[in-house]
């Protein structure tokens, strides 16, 4: 009980420590989130409305990569960024930036995946239709884009909170380094080794808190607009 009534109160508190820890990782799951998306949706809209050789060889592809494990994903880039690397010279290894790639390469494949089949039956359903009007590739792209825009928000938040829980390759690339590199997962990690578990708890409860919110906006935009 003293445990969890520390965790508590580290919660109402609000330390700076814990607040920077907290902002950190919605920081990086955010833009990793905004840049998947934009991606994922092109391509996956493109993917979608369109037939062409190799189609459902890049799909089992991308369904596979969704199983992706991420500290392969760290191992990776810690490979390809590290000093001796092939992008050694950018030096994004340990800092923030290389943490969001990471991140974006391991969410990207899940709203990819799940936008084709979106993007898919909302295709099936009005093809013949857009074609009767004689509609451009580029209008009916956009046309199931926005008929899928609920399915496209749910899709987002779930990668997100994806994003949000991810351990393995942030804290290869990331080093896990106190004000610089620090995140919820990565801080929960090195709190219990530490035998910190109000701290980590703290953490825990914090990403989980998150995780509610995120999950009752998407319970909320599918029982109101699907």
């Amino acid at each position: 009980m003293d445990i969890i009534t520390q965790s508590l109160l580290n919660i109402i508190r609000l330390d700076e420590s814990f607040i920077e820890i907290i902002l950190l990782s919605l920081y990086i799951s955010v833009i990793a989130t905004i840049f998947s998306a934009i991606i994922s949706v092109i391509l996956s809209s493109h993917i979608a409305i369109n037939n062409f050789v190799g189609k459902r060889l890049i799909i089992i592809f991308l369904n596979s990569l969704m199983s992706l494990p991420p500290v392969v994903v760290g191992l990776i880039l810690y490979l390809i960024f590290s000093t001796s690397g092939f992008l050694g010279f950018m030096d994004l290894l340990y800092t923030p930036t290389i943490m969001i790639l990471a991140q974006f390469v391991i969410i990207t494949p899940i709203i990819i995946s799940l936008s084709i089949k979106s993007f898919t039956d909302r295709y099936t359903l009005l093809k013949e239709y857009l074609y009767s009007l004689h509609t451009s590739k580029h209008k009916i792209r956009n046309t199931i884009v926005y008929e899928s825009r609920f399915d496209l928000l749910i899709i987002i938040l779930t990668g997100m909170s994806r994003a949000l829980s991810e351990v393995g390759a942030v804290i290869i690339v990331g080093g896990n380094i106190d004000n610089i590199t620090r995140v919820m997962t990565t801080s929960i990690v090195l709190e219990t080794s530490r035998g910190e578990l109000s701290l980590a708890l703290s953490l825990g409860l914090s990403l989980i808190i998150i995780a509610i919110i995120i999950n009752i906006l998407t319970y909320m935009v599918k029982n109101r607009f699907l």
